[in-house]
């Protein structure tokens, strides 16, 4: 198990951007409420119920502007001493959901625009992305490489490789063009894996004709985490898609893997859920030893009800024998109350929501003191209470977290692969399995 760094050794800063989703049509004071699957679009009206500059408690993406005052409010120093961040890590979901509406020229635009934007604001800052869902068009129609021709992914792919090439060295930019996924050092003894999630997707109907490893990427990540474990490495894995959201055979292979290279595996990072939350992995003997943790991080966009945000990991840093594990990590919001009720002209206040530690009283931020939480939640009302809170970005929904829905949250944090109920047998769910898995697919936005 990892062990906390020593005194005075080393720490960096990994800003994680996830789920931006810039709504191009975002119109403040159009109408919120609306009978399309996105709003706050179409000629601003007065009245109640309108859609706010910054953007609003509703079924609502960005505007650009609100997603550049994220960027401009950053510590703009790439020094660690001074608050600045060591990386960015950015997992995907660039267009909005008006998925309708898309075009392939609608998605490389804002795959350029963001990606632009985000190099004009973070300077030299070296940012690792992800692909996401959303990227494609139609929505989460991600061909394997095999599929060759105008059905494949080849516009998506050799688009982000142009976007992104100052960002990821050339053997990266390599099998980001075949498949969507690479490898690259972050710094000396960390390694980045970036996989695309959309080869597990239960929504990717490419993945009919095989299932199983479509684009031979869990093949291609064995061979990746060998390498590392052979050299002393230790591997940051990013992705869109957290595992136990995935198509089950894919997501129990992972869970293998992870199992396997546990001493490697020194992270896991995914988005997705817009929420704030996170899936567990234990040994696959027992089902009792937490070996790693999926952090999932909370959205940019505020889609659906939600404060606009971002996180901020703190990892032991590059040292001798540094586990290149979380130590902590914050969470910044966007109080959307406040920010459009402010005189026009004010730069919105992003503030600190809470620091894993501090909020939930974690010894270390290792898999083990995750474990611990979920078990202390489930008999601590206050402490789930918290969490509640802190997983919609500090605006939860007006209807409380009863013991049902209580019952499903902390088994899908126990849960890091798909449909397995033993997972969740410890917590002695007072519900039976099937209807866990109904309030899962109830609470999936994305």
């Amino acid at each position: 198990p990892p062990v906390p760094p020593p005194p005075g050794a080393p720490t960096a800063r990994i800003l994680f951007l996830t789920d931006l989703h810039w709504d191009r049509q975002y119109t403040p004071g159009s109408a919120a409420a609306c009978p399309d699957p996105l709003c706050c679009r179409g000629a601003p009206h007065d009245g109640p119920g309108v859609a706010g500059f910054w953007g609003s408690y509703s079924k609502c993406d960005l505007p650009l502007h609100t997603i550049d005052a994220l960027l401009a409010q950053l510590p703009n120093t790439t020094s660690n001493s001074t608050g600045g961040f060591a990386a960015a890590y950015w997992t995907g979901d660039i267009p909005a959901h008006n998925v309708w509406q898309q075009s392939r020229g609608d998605q490389l635009r804002a795959l350029r625009t963001v990606t632009a934007l985000l190099r004009t604001r973070l300077g030299g800052l070296r940012v690792f992305p992800a692909v996401g869902n959303h990227e494609a068009t139609p929505v989460n129609a991600f061909p394997p490489p095999y599929v060759h021709g105008n059905q494949s992914a080849a516009w998506l792919y050799d688009a982000m490789a142009e976007a992104w090439q100052g960002w990821l060295p050339p053997a990266a930019l390599h099998t980001l063009r075949t498949g969507g996924f690479y490898t690259a050092l972050v710094w000396p003894g960390l390694r980045l894996v970036s996989l695309n999630m959309n080869f597990c997707s239960q929504a990717n109907f490419w993945l009919l004709i095989n299932a199983t490893d479509p684009a031979g990427q869990l093949q291609w990540l064995m061979g990746v985490l060998a390498d590392a474990e052979r050299d002393g490495e230790k591997v940051h894995i990013i992705g869109h898609i957290p595992p136990a959201h995935c198509l089950r055979s894919w997501s129990w292979n992972y869970y293998r893997i992870v199992n396997r290279f546990e001493g490697t595996i020194a992270a896991q990072f995914f988005g997705h859920t817009h929420l704030d939350e996170f899936e567990l992995f234990y040994d696959e003997e027992t089902l009792s030893r937490p070996v790693s943790i999926a952090f999932i991080a909370p959205s940019v966009t505020t889609y659906i009800n939600l404060n606009p945000g971002y996180r901020v990991y703190e990892v032991a840093s590059s040292y001798p024998g540094s586990s290149h594990a979380v130590l902590d990590h914050e969470t910044f919001i966007l109080n959307l109350t406040e920010a459009n009720t402010a005189p026009p002209g004010t730069p919105p206040q992003w503030q600190r929501l809470y620091s894993a530690r501090e909020a939930y009283g974690l010894p270390t931020a290792f898999p083990a003191d995750w474990d611990q939480l979920v078990r202390r939640m489930q008999d601590n009302e206050q402490l789930f209470q918290r969490f509640w809170f802190y997983l919609h970005k500090g605006h939860p929904p007006r209807e409380p977290c009863g013991g049902p829905c209580k019952a499903a949250l902390l088994c899908a944090l126990r849960s890091g692969r798909a449909a397995d109920p033993t997972l969740c047998q410890p917590l002695r769910p007072m519900l039976p399995f099937p209807r866990i898995q109904e309030l899962w697919r109830q609470w999936q936005l994305c």
